[in-house]
């Protein structure tokens, strides 16, 4: 009997399926094991995109999966699930570019992709699986997002509380209120006071304060806030796009169309109140140092002050933040960014044309663009301010090179010190400034001078910098920037408060209603779920005219739905949608619990599943973490985005009592990507790589003109023999995706070679965490493996099973246990490539059997299962074994047959092999040499020869020098 795969593993498929063989139960359920340890392992859900899956996509499915059996086989009880990241962007503009509604095409989608999941053996408990685009699960995406617009961030606490206890708090004087509208801890020094928010004037005491200024307060404290903010618009799509969703020229990702900063009123997170937990925090999670790294980039906490210039001529004053106040006698100039709110009032009249002119150019350019520019560009707005240091007129210029997000959206340049501010002054003859010693030999005028030294030039009749070194500098300028109420302290964030709205129809509707006085009201938690209204025409309001009024799918929704009575009033519901992470910031959660209707998830099941204890997995102690999830796999361009947003939404619902971890994810693992060829033709544009073929002696010259990473062009000659019908192409190497047109796909795979040797090939290919070329061709060799051991097992001629009761003899026996330690080992590493290959190499040593002694073909079984389930499975079952696979124990080994008995020591005469020689482990140094002068094949070449020196290397080698 062969091999027959295709039957093997529709088989067991189906009695996975029909036995529920994965399912894991939750606490109180009847088969609930209280007495086992937990382990939750998990996949960064995937989108269901309409092409499905290729063979990159189940790299990391296939290693939880492998995971997530061997825990089972140790143990534990494992949860895990699959769910589907299905709102956004993609589906929306697939629907309108095709006329079908996303809904449809989006669980189109989820079927075909759940299928190929299936088709792969992958032991998901398919019963929790979940869609952020089902009612039941966005009605708890809007419930927590009333968490947030409930809350407020208390800096004395340094954690969420529920927005009323603010109120109770301003009354009960705790707090105060700054002049511009911020709230401050009651217990702060009066000078402390005074410096909050660099304004004169003292505080507010909430009692004395009218209705309206206090509900802007209560508003302005909020996690949830609505803001007007410069966001990237995208007029063709109709919508706000995120930062990464803008390429380096300024256009849209999806589509490739022009994209403008303007200022729209957007819903805001307030994630950067949560900036040094954030980056605290990771320290008590088990993840990849550069995942950290990215995040605390991310995060970018720098410490310094912030600085008033007062603007010549106004009232207004322009403040900065620098992490170099020192520098402070050395500003020449200033630059805000071209979208800073200042710069339409403070442009004089001359200078009008060329600023709108500048800003109009300023608003289609990326920020990557901006910021990594070789050429300063600016123009001067024809307004001066005074640095507070010197009492100096400079010039007051903008420049794109500046972000209105980050910082303050404006700079003090001190040229001598900066090179980029240099670069500025030079292009534009301003003056250049030294404030800080240099070597004799170094020439500000020519180039900046960005190491540290001692102060100069950095005096006024009140304070001098001159001689002190940088740190004390710093400390003594902001102390008397205080003292004169022109600047305070500051620590600075990269971060940006978390843009959440989006102009589009295929998203969770906001809970949120608007009053006719302009009150913000949630909607009550009793009428969740919002559910998205059905619509015809969904299609965003697309436009040439990035000024054009900005208009949602829903401002066209019926009435019906669009309008609320409520208490005599007319509402209207919040016409923007949530962008597709916020379905992603807490699905792990759900999976604990997805059949809850009461609850987002069940105290006792998060519990269990969320909190991980000190526990002995049977193969060691492991200690507790800060996160639920155990194991969390997937690629590391969700590095700061979806990982970041996650964090921050569970440390807010931590801080309600709603979960009991600080984090969500304990451990973090970072697959690789599985690479294929790719080709492109003389325009540089891809085409199918399945259709390309190799004439070889045909050999053809392809110039083409290409872009490097600095945005120079160049030209570029390759000789190729690839061809894509008659026309050459270049071959390259890539991540294997549709882009590229190099996708396999996995049905394709699992219908030639099986299911098993699919997992096998992909996981053989290499070390997990690393980036692995696909061949098609190579699959065969794991195919041919898993023939061998069929036949090791199974006699092809009669079907009957090839094993004997008859014991093993000790050397193969010995050969077993080690290779139970070494696949045990390599599963807790997830080293799968190590594991497969100890199994190769142990199924090597049956071949010669006529038979296989059980107490090595049940081990070996058993060691097979994670890897290649369906195989194992059937000769499981062969075996006599009537439970599944999934739940029987993991071999253990002995670690006596771990010590070997003899040893082989190669022999070599004058450097060159000449015999092998098996001796006692324990030999010492004269019975190894004497074993060696005594083989056959060595004292034949030694015949005739004096022998001059014995060199023995132990337990690796001898060597006999003889002449």
């Amino acid at each position: 009997m062969q091999y027959d795969f295709r039957s093997i593993e529709t088989k067991w498929q189906a009695a996975w399926a029909q036995g529920e063989t994965f399912r894991a139960p939750n606490p109180g359920e009847p088969t609930f094991d209280p007495s086992k340890p937990k382990c939750y392992v998990l996949d960064m859900f995937p989108y269901p995109s309409g092409i499905g899956l290729h063979v990159g996509h189940p790299l990391g499915y296939i290693a939880t999966d492998i995971l997530a059996r061997y825990k089972r086989m140790r143990g534990f009880n494992v949860l895990h699930p699959m769910g589907y990241d299905a709102f956004g962007l993609p589906a929306e503009q697939f629907a309108v570019e095709h006329g079908v509604h996303p809904r449809v095409t989006t669980e189109k989608n989820i079927e075909n992709m759940t299928r190929q999941l299936k088709r792969l053996g992958l032991s998901y408990d398919w019963s929790r699986c979940l869609s952020t685009t089902d009612v039941g699960y966005y009605k708890w995406t809007q419930w927590i997002f009333l968490q947030l617009f409930k809350s407020w961030f208390d800096p004395i606490q340094k954690k969420a509380r529920p927005i009323d206890e603010l109120v109770k708090a301003l009354i009960a004087e705790d707090f105060y209120v700054t002049l511009d509208g911020d709230i401050t801890p009651a217990s702060l020094s009066d000078e402390n006071m005074k410096a909050i928010g660099g304004l004169p004037g003292g505080l507010k005491s909430w009692a004395g304060m009218p209705v309206d200024e206090q509900r802007t307060v209560i508003e302005n404290q909020r996690l949830a806030y609505l803001a007007e903010v410069p966001v990237n618009w995208c007029p063709a799509l109709g919508t706000v796009l995120a930062n990464e969703e803008v390429t380096n020229e300024g256009k849209s990702d999806r589509g490739n169309h022009p994209v403008f900063k303007r200022p729209l009123k957007q819903w805001m997170l307030r994630i950067t109140a949560y900036a040094d937990r954030l980056g605290d925090d990771l320290n008590r999670v088990d993840w990849p140092e550069p995942i950290k790294l990215m995040q605390r980039n991310w995060i970018g906490r720098s410490e310094g002050a912030l600085v008033d210039f007062r603007v010549e001529g106004y009232d207004d004053v322009i403040r900065v933040f620098t992490t170099r106040p020192d520098t402070l006698f050395g500003a020449t100039y200033m630059v805000l960014a071209p979208e800073h709110a200042l710069v339409d009032e403070i442009t004089a009249d001359a200078q009008r044309q060329a600023v709108d002119h500048y800003r109009a150019q300023a608003a289609s350019k990326a920020d990557a663009d901006r910021t990594e520019a070789k050429v300063k560009t600016g123009v001067f707005t024809g307004a001066y301010a005074v640095n507070p240091a010197n009492l100096a007129h400079i010039p007051i210029w903008i420049a794109d090179y500046v972000l209105t997000g980050y910082g303050t959206g404006a700079i003090m340049a001190v040229p001598a010190h900066d090179q980029r501010d240099h670069d500025f002054a030079k292009t534009f003859k301003l003056p250049i400034v030294q404030v800080i010693t240099a070597p004799d030999d170094f020439d500000v005028q020519q180039r900046a001078w960005e190491e540290d030294g001692l102060g100069v030039n950095s005096a006024n009749d009140e304070v001098s910098l001159d001689g002190l070194a940088v740190d004390e500098a710093k400390q003594k300028i902001t102390i008397w920037l205080e003292s004169k109420n022109v600047g305070l302290a500051k620590v600075q964030y990269k971060l940006r408060d978390w843009l959440f709205s989006r102009q589009r129809y295929w998203g969770e509707p906001f809970p949120i209603l608007h009053g006719p006085d302009g009150e913000i009201e949630a909607v009550d938690e009793s009428e969740l779920p919002v559910e998205l209204p059905p619509m015809e025409n969904f299609q965003p309001s697309a436009s040439d005219d990035p000024d054009a009024q900005v208009q949602t799918p829903l401002s066209r929704a019926p009435d019906s739905w669009k309008v609320i009575e409520r208490d005599g009033k007319r509402y209207t519901r919040e016409l923007n949608t949530m962008p597709q992470w916020a379905g992603s910031c807490w699905y792990y959660l759900r999976f604990c619990d997805p059949s809850n209707e009461g609850r987002f998830v069940g105290a006792e099941a998060e519990k269990y599943w969320m909190v991980s204890m000190k526990r002995d997995s049977g193969m060691g102690t492991s200690n507790p973490h800060a996160g639920g999830v155990d194991m969390y796999v997937g690629g590391a361009e969700h590095a700061v985005l979806h990982l970041l947003y996650s964090r921050f939404w569970h440390k807010v619902l931590f801080d309600l009592g709603h979960v009991s971890t600080p984090e969500p994810f304990g451990r973090l693992f970072n697959q690789g990507y599985i690479q294929a060829y790719a080709y492109t033709d003389d325009r540089g544009v891809y085409v199918a790589a399945d259709e390309v073929v190799e004439r070889e002696g045909k050999v053809a010259t392809i110039t083409r003109t290409e872009r490097n990473k600095a945005g120079d062009e160049k030209s570029a000659t390759y000789q190729t023999t690839f061809y894509h019908g008659d026309t050459p192409v270049v071959q390259e190497y890539g991540k294997m995706g549709k882009s590229l047109k190099n996708a396999v796909a996995p049905d394709d795979m699992c219908e030639q070679y099986g299911a098993d040797a699919l997992r096998l090939y992909e996981m053989y290919l290499g070390p997990l965490d690393q980036s692995k070329p696909w061949r098609t061709t190579d699959i065969v060799g794991v195919y041919r493996f898993l023939q061998r051991v069929w036949r090791n097992f199974v006699d092809p001629e009669t079907g009957t099973l090839r094993v004997t009761d008859e014991a093993a003899d000790e050397g193969l026996r010995r050969y077993l246990h080690r290779t139970i330690k070494r696949v045990s080992d390599s599963m807790e590493r997830m080293s799968f490539n190590t594991a497969i290959a100890a199994l190769i190499e142990l199924n090597n040593e049956l071949v010669a059997l006529k038979e296989v002694p059980r107490e090595v073909a049940e081990p070996m079984v058993r060691l097979l299962s994670p890897m290649a389930p369906h195989i194992a499975e059937e000769l499981w079952e062969r075996l006599g074994r009537k439970e599944s696979l999934t739940h029987a124990p993991w071999p253990p080994y002995d670690p006596a047959l771990l010590v070997e008995s003899t040893v082989d020591y190669p022999v070599q005469v004058n450097g060159k092999m000449r015999g092998k020689i098996t001796v006692p482990a324990d030999a010492d140094d004269q019975a190894i040499e004497a074993a060696a002068r005594a083989d056959e094949k060595v004292a034949a070449q030694l015949e005739g020869k004096t022998i001059r020196k014995v060199i023995v290397v132990k337990g690796r080698m001898v060597n006999i020098i003889a002449n």
